[in-house]
């Protein structure tokens, strides 16, 4: 009797503090704002109502220094030189789609190199990695000389690799000190490479 009368209880208390809350109470006593509504993309890739398009398959003008690259058939093909956005990001989500030359030519390093540079600084590598060995962190995915991907899931040359990489820029005091390190989390072809790696 003891038992079924702890039961019915615990379970009136559960029904009455459940009871009390409604859409205007929080159980932590703070009030939030709501958060932004997006609208995601139609279909896979397809770009979010808040995404800003930095390439749009017809053109390189949201870039400085790209007449040295050229479009064709919808994707940006890599001339000499490096590119960099003409707008400055903070944190941010990047949706990056890559294709590594085909045939392929080269060994290592030589196979289709470049990179993403967060910043400026913090470079993300490009490379063919299929089936091709370099150092493991100089290797598609890889923060740059700084640490390896958790796995290769490089595809061949001449299928489209994607990655999505979740950026949170560092901090710095007003005397230039850091006040808090940038993050990185990384996803290859929906694999997830690299979790809130500390610059």
């Amino acid at each position: 009797m003891k038992l079924l009368l702890v039961f019915v209880f615990a379970a009136s208390i559960s029904f009455v503090a459940n009871h009390r809350l409604d859409a205007g109470e929080y159980l932590n006593g703070i009030d939030w704002e709501p958060p932004v509504v997006v609208v995601p993309g139609e279909t896979a890739g397809a770009s979010s109502s808040d995404a800003v398009v930095l390439f749009n398959g017809t053109n390189t003008s949201a870039w400085k220094n790209a007449n040295r690259w050229s479009v064709q058939d919808g994707a940006m093909v890599v001339g000499k030189g490096t590119i960099e956005s003409k707008q400055s990001f903070g944190n941010c989500q990047l949706h990056i789609e890559w294709s590594a030359p085909t045939p392929a030519v080269g060994k290592g390093q030589h196979r289709g190199n470049s990179g993403i540079f967060l910043m400026g600084l913090y470079e993300i590598q490009v490379l063919d990695s299929y089936k091709s060995e370099t150092y493991h962190d100089g290797q598609a995915g890889a923060i740059y000389k700084q640490t390896p991907p958790a796995v290769n899931v490089t595809r061949p040359p001449g299928q489209w690799n994607v990655y999505d990489i979740f950026w949170t820029a560092p901090r710095f005091e007003q005397s230039g000190n850091l006040q808090s390190p940038a993050y990185i989390t990384a996803v290859h072809n929906g694999v997830l490479i690299l979790n809130h790696f500390e610059f």
